[in-house]
C-alpha cells in the first residue's frame, strides 16, 4: 500500500472525512543508516594510512627548531667557506674560530635535522620510503662527509651547507605544518563553540504547608555534570551548552556554525535546539536531550574529522608517484655520484651534487598536493552545510550527469499546506484563509494543522474562534467574527446541501489533475472558499534544479507518489524525467538502468526507503533534515536540507579536483626539470646547483602549492 492509500484509510475515519486528500507519501523521516559501498573503500589502504610522515610533530615545534637553527647558521656562514669566498672578505678573527662550522653544524643537524633521522626511521620501518628518508640521507651524508674532512679526510666539508640545508627545510615544513593546522581548524573551531559551564535549574518543591511554590535555583555546572532531562537557562548571547527542546520562552537562535543558515532561526516552544549554536536577545529554558557524545556538534566534528582523513583516488595516486619519485630520486643520486667519480671529479663535488639531488628530489610538494586540498575542502564543506562523510563520493561529484532525487522531504517539506486557492463570494484570499485558520486552530487532523500553517506562514493575523465543534466525518464548525463557519471535504458539501458555485467547481478539477485534496470553507449553504492542500515544495527546490541545468546535469524525480502529484510537482520545478508509484526496491532498477545508459548517478534522498538507492548511486547525498547530523546514508549530508546544496557539492568537488590536478602537475613537472639540474646536466656550461639552493626550491616549490591550495578558499559554491 502506498502512502497515498495510507492516508486515504487513515482520513475516511476522522472529522474531515470526504476531503480528498493530498497526497502524504512522506517515505519516512528516519534516516538510514547503512554503509555506503565506497565507504568500504578506506579500508583497502588504511595500512597506508596510518603512515603519517608528521606524527609526533607540532608548528611549534618546527618553529622552534628553525629559529634557532637559523641562528646558529648565520655564524656557520660567517666563518665558513662558502661566504668569504663569495664575497671576497675575511672573517673575524677569533680564538678556535676554525671549529665555529662543525661544532654549530653538527648541533644543526641533531637538533634540527633530528626530526627528520627520526622520520626516516618510521619510513623505512613501514617500508614505505618518502621524503624524510631523502632528507635524513642527504643530510645524513653531507654530515658523515663533513666530519670525515674535518678529522683529516682529504676534501672541502659541507657544514655551511648542511646548515642551511637543515635550517630551509625546517622552515619548509613550519609553513607546511601551518598550512595544514588552519585547513583542519573547523575542528578546531567548533570545539570552541561550547561553553565550558551551563547554568542548572532546580525547581523546588512546594511547600505543603503554606502551599507556596518555592521557586527554581540556579546552579553553574560543568558540562559534564548535566544529564538528559535536565532543565539549563540559557540567558541572551549565550551559547547552548547541550542539544534540547524548549521548554520555556522565545528568542531567534544564530546555527550557522552549525548549519552554514546565515539567518537567526526563531525558536519557540517544543523547538529543538543545538548545542553551541548563540542564543539571540531572549532567554530559553532548554531541556537536555543530548549532551558530549551524542550532541549534534559532536556528531559534525566526527564526520569532519573523518572525512579529513579519508583518501581520495587523487591521494592514492599521489601516494603511489611519491613512493616512486623518491626511488628514483636514490637510484638517481647514486648514478650521480659514481657518474662524477668516474668522471674524474672530487669526492667532495660528488658528493655535493648527490646531496643537492635528493633534497630537491624530495616529494614535499606532492605528498603536501593532496592532503591540504582535502583539508580545505572539507572545512569549506562544513562552513557551508555540506557534511563531507566520504571523500570518493565527494570526488566522483565532478563526473556526475545525472541527479536523482527522492520528493518527498527533499524537493517537498514534507509537511502539507495550502497551495493553492479559490474564493467566492467576495472574499480575498487572505480573509479566505484566516478565517478558515481559525475554524482550524483547535483541530489535531493534519489538513487543518496545514492550513493554520499555511496562514502563520503568510503572517495572517488569526482570531480567536468560539464554540469549536469537531462533526465526526466531516469536518469542523466554530464561530468566528459573529459568523457560523464550518471547514470540510466533500462529505461536508453533501451534508449541509451546498453547491458549489462555478469557479470553485473549475478550481476543484484542476486540482484534482495534480492530485491535491480540497477542503472548502463553508457558511450556512454557501461555499465561500475552496483550499487545495498538498505536500508543498520547498521554496529552494526550483532554483536549485535550474542550478543543475546551468552545470549541464539532467534531473530525475523518483517517488512513490501517484502520478499526478508527480508530474504536477516536476511541472513547477522544470524536472526532465518522472518515474512516480515506483516501490523502494525499485529505486535501485532505476538507478542501475540510467547508469547502464552510461551516466554517473547521484541520488538525493531522506528516508529509510532511499536507503537501497543511496547505496548504488555512484554519490549519494543524504538531506540532513537540519540537525541530524548522525545521518550514515550518504557521502555527503546536507545538514539544511536545501537542494541548492546539491549543486553547491558538485561546484566544491570540481573545484576541489582542478587544485589537486594543478598542485600534482606542478610537483611532477619541477622534479622533471630539477632532479637532472641538480645532478649536474648543465656544469658544463657553468649552471651548477648547490644543495642550499637546492632546498630553496625545493621549498618553494612546497610553498607554491600551499598557497595554490588555499586559493581554494576563494571558490564561489553559491
Amino acid at each position: 500500500m502506498d502512502s497515498d492509500q495510507r492516508h486515504r484509510g487513515h482520513h475516511d475515519t476522522d472529522e474531515h472525512q470526504g476531503h480528498v486528500p493530498p497526497s502524504a507519501g512522506h517515505g519516512g523521516h528516519g534516516h538510514a543508516h547503512h554503509g555506503h559501498a565506497g565507504h568500504a573503500r578506506n579500508d583497502v589502504h588504511a595500512g597506508h594510512e596510518g603512515h603519517d610522515k608528521h606524527a609526533g610533530h607540532s608548528v611549534a615545534m618546527f618553529r622552534d627548531k628553525f629559529w634557532l637553527s637559523f641562528a646558529l647558521t648565520i655564524p656557520t656562514l660567517v666563518w665558513g667557506h662558502m661566504l668569504p669566498r663569495a664575497f671576497g672578505y675575511t672573517p673575524p678573527m677569533v680564538p678556535g674560530a676554525h671549529w665555529i662550522p662543525p661544532v654549530l653544524g653538527t648541533v644543526v643537524f641533531f637538533y634540527g635535522g633530528w626530526p627528520f633521522v627520526q622520520g626516516a626511521v618510521r619510513e623505512l620501518r613501514d617500508r614505505l620510503p618518502g621524503m624524510m628518508t631523502l632528507i635524513a640521507l642527504a643530510i645524513g651524508v653531507a654530515f658523515v662527509f663533513s666530519a670525515a674532512v674535518t678529522l683529516g679526510y682529504p676534501g672541502m666539508p659541507l657544514w655551511e651547507e648542511l646548515a642551511t640545508l637543515v635550517t630551509i627545510m625546517l622552515l619548509g615544513h613550519w609553513i607546511e605544518m601551518r598550512s595544514i593546522t588552519q585547513a583542519q581548524g573547523a575542528l578546531a573551531e567548533l570545539a570552541k563553540l561550547l561553553p565550558n559551564t551551563a547554568v542548572r535549574i532546580r525547581r523546588a518543591a512546594v511547600d505543603e504547608i503554606h502551599g507556596n511554590a518555592l521557586g527554581e535555583q540556579l546552579e553553574e555546572v560543568p558540562l559534564t555534570s548535566l544529564v538528559d532531562g535536565d532543565l539549563v537557562l540559557v540567558r541572551p548571547g549565550a551559547s547552548l551548552p547541550a542539544d534540547g527542546e524548549v521548554r520555556e520562552g522565545h528568542s531567534s537562535v544564530n546555527e550557522s556554525m552549525i548549519t552554514g543558515e546565515s539567518r537567526p532561526v526563531e525558536k519557540d516552544v517544543g523547538d529543538r535546539v543545538i548545542a553551541g549554536t548563540v542564543n539571540g536577545a531572549g532567554s530559553l529554558r532548554v531541556s537536555v536531550t543530548g549532551t558530549g557524545e551524542r550532541t549534534t556538534l559532536a556528531g559534525i566534528m566526527r564526520l569532519v574529522e573523518t572525512a579529513q582523513n579519508s583518501r581520495s583516488r587523487a591521494q592514492v595516486l599521489a601516494d603511489r608517484a611519491a613512493f616512486w619519485l623518491t626511488i628514483a630520486a636514490l637510484v638517481a643520486g647514486a648514478v650521480t655520484l659514481v657518474g662524477w667519480i668516474v668522471a674524474g671529479a672530487e669526492l667532495a663535488y660528488a658528493i655535493e651534487r648527490l646531496v643537492t639531488v635528493l633534497v630537491i628530489a624530495c616529494p614535499h610538494a606532492l605528498g603536501l598536493a593532496v592532503p591540504l586540498v582535502v583539508s580545505i575542502s572539507t572545512t569549506m564543506g562544513a562552513r557551508n552545510g555540506l557534511l563531507v562523510r566520504d571523500r570518493r563520493g565527494l570526488e566522483e561529484a565532478r563526473l556526475l550527469n545525472a541527479v536523482v532525487f527522492d520528493k518527498t522531504g527533499t524537493l517537498t517539506l514534507g509537511e502539507h499546506r495550502v497551495v493553492g486557492l479559490g474564493t467566492a463570494g467576495g472574499l480575498d484570499d487572505g480573509e479566505a484563509l484566516r478565517l478558515a485558520a481559525s475554524v482550524e486552530q483547535d483541530a489535531e487532523h493534519p489538513l487543518a494543522r496545514a492550513v493554520v500553517a499555511s496562514a502563520a506562514e503568510r503572517g495572517l493575523v488569526v482570531p480567536r474562534a468560539s464554540g469549536f465543534e469537531a462533526i465526526p466525518g466531516y469536518g469542523v464548525r466554530a464561530g468566528v467574527d459573529g459568523r457560523l463557519l464550518a471547514v470540510g471535504g466533500p462529505n461536508l458539501l453533501g451534508r449541509d446541501g451546498v453547491t458549489l458555485p462555478p469557479a470553485l467547481e473549475a478550481f476543484t478539477a484542476e486540482a484534482a489533475t495534480r492530485g491535491q485534496g480540497v477542503i472548502y470553507l463553508v457558511e450556512g449553504t454557501q461555499a465561500l472558499a475552496a483550499f487545495a492542500v498538498a505536500d508543498a515544495v520547498r521554496p529552494e527546490s526550483a532554483d536549485a534544479v535550474r542550478q543543475l541545468h546551468a552545470q549541464g546535469i539532467e534531473v530525475v524525480m523518483l517517488t512513490g507518489d501517484a502520478r499526478p502529484v508527480a508530474e504536477a510537482v516536476a511541472r513547477e520545478l522544470g524536472i526532465d524525467t518522472v518515474h512516480a508509484q515506483v516501490l523502494p526496491e525499485e529505486k535501485v532498477a532505476r538507478i542501475k538502468e540510467l547508469q547502464r545508459q552510461g551516466k554517473r548517478v547521484a541520488m538525493v534522498g531522506d528516508g529509510v526507503n532511499d536507503a537501497p538507492a543511496l547505496l548504488t548511486a555512484d554519490t549519494s547525498l543524504a538531506i540532513g533534515a537540519g540537525t541530524d547530523v548522525a545521518v550514515e546514508a550518504g557521502d555527503v549530508v546536507l545538514v539544511r536540507s536545501d537542494p541548492r546544496d546539491v549543486p553547491r557539492v558538485i561546484a566544491l568537488s570540481r573545484a576541489s579536483y582542478r587544485k589537486m590536478v594543478q598542485n600534482l602537475w606542478w610537483a611532477a613537472g619541477y622534479n622533471i626539470v630539477a632532479i637532472p639540474l641538480a645532478a649536474g646536466v648543465l656544469a658544463p656550461i657553468g649552471i651548477v646547483l648547490s644543495p642550499a639552493m637546492g632546498a630553496v626550491l625545493m621549498s618553494l616549490s612546497t610553498v607554491i602549492v600551499a598557497v595554490n591550495a588555499q586559493l581554494l578558499r576563494r571558490t564561489d559554491l553559491a
